[in-house]
């Protein structure tokens, strides 16, 4: 796989955002390669208000580790 993660510093808060929701997809892309299978399976949790807090928890996760990263923004 080509090099998609090359930094954890970004200009803006928001693209630091939309880097933590890359990330998060990246690691369920990772754990299940196989594309007809994440398709399979999104009916069972699209609908499932607990996994999709889950799924909001580890966004917020990874927005926290690059809002650290970018100092939160600071000059």
């Amino acid at each position: 796989m080509d090099d998609w993660l090359p930094s954890l510093v970004t200009p803006t808060p928001q693209a630091g955002y939309d880097l933590a929701v890359k990330l998060s997809r990246m690691a369920v892309k990772f754990t299940q390669p196989d594309p007809a299978m994440r398709e399979a399976l999104r009916p069972g949790y699209a609908g499932d208000a607990d996994a999709l807090i889950a799924a909001s928890q580890v966004v917020a996760t990874n927005f926290a580790t690059i809002a650290a990263a970018n100092r939160y923004w600071r000059d």
